[in-house]
């Protein structure tokens, strides 16, 4: 008898789904995955942070925008503790404040606003038109696959997501050109449930693995750099869209300023249809020797 082959997402999922706590109904606990360096992901921290505020906010509200700090490096063996605070229930909007808690203190603050679906004046900036399909964009687990570093090996065995830069990554290297510019594909590694929520917050689970690369491009750094120093610091995100990340995505990314050892990433999201979905902003610790 063969082994079932083993879905990708599984772990991902299983982590993000957060337990309430039966004598508290804003109050939730989770796990994390393991970390080469033994530090909690911040994506999936904001993951978690965000569909515990979900679960306290009526079922027909979902997600616009979050404002969250990185506060303190999350340990994976320590289990998370998320603690909602109920700010608003009005009308239209609902607003809650997350904060993810280890030892009793706060690894990670976050306000998330929440709205029924309403209507009203719409348009967007288009794609990119000069962006060839992900089918023709080399995936990071081929580039990193067969290089003997737990790093490279932890991505290409334990991702949830593929991850296609066009024109190259900087995983080994540098960038060819300083300007800051990146385009890169994105996709779940499996199929996941129909569910708004949880594709909104997968979408902030992936972000924080790119958002910063725009600053190493621009200042002729990669991820190999010696003796780099790089943690993420804040981040914001607005979801304009119906989004599945399970379908291909593109994020369109740069950097407008680096300064006293902090760099600011931006990124617009879109479908592979050219529908802009989501927009994106980090700031981060980026120290070099």
């Amino acid at each position: 008898m063969t082994d079932a082959p083993r879905d990708p997402m599984a772990p991902v999922l299983a982590v993000l789904d957060v337990e309430r706590d039966p004598s508290s109904p804003d109050v939730f606990s989770g796990t994390s995955l393991p970390q080469p360096n033994g530090r909690v992901f911040g994506g999936q921290v904001l993951a978690q942070s965000l569909l515990a505020a979900g679960r306290t906010v009526e079922e027909d509200r979902l997600p616009h925008s979050l404002h969250g700090y990185f506060l303190r490096a999350g340990d994976v063996r320590e289990p998370i503790t998320f603690a909602v605070e109920r700010l608003r229930d009005g009308r239209s909007f609902t607003a809650r404040r997350t904060h993810a808690l280890q030892g009793g203190a706060a690894i990670l603050s976050m306000i998330t606003s929440f709205q029924e679906r309403q209507d009203g004046v719409e348009y967007a900036d288009p794609m990119p038109s000069d962006v060839p399909p992900p089918e023709q964009v080399p995936s990071a687990m081929d580039l990193l696959s067969g290089i003997d570093h737990p790093v490279a090996k932890f991505w290409t065995q334990e991702a949830a997501f593929d991850v296609r830069h066009v024109g190259g990554s900087i995983y080994l290297g540098p960038a060819a050109e300083r300007d800051g510019r990146q385009l890169v594909w994105f996709r779940s590694r499996g199929p996941l449930p129909d569910d708004q929520l949880l594709h909104r917050a997968l979408l902030a689970y992936a972000c924080d693995q790119v958002m910063l690369e725009p600053v190493l491009r621009r200042t002729g750094e990669s991820w190999v750099s010696p003796g780099l120093s790089i943690a993420s610091l804040d981040h914001a995100m607005w979801w304009h869209r119906d989004v599945r990340v399970d379908d291909w995505l593109l994020y369109v990314q740069s950097s407008p300023s680096a300064q006293g050892g902090r760099g600011l990433g931006a990124a617009r999201v879109f479908t592979r249809d050219g529908d802009l979905v989501a927009s994106v902003a980090q700031e981060g610790m980026v120290r070099v020797p």
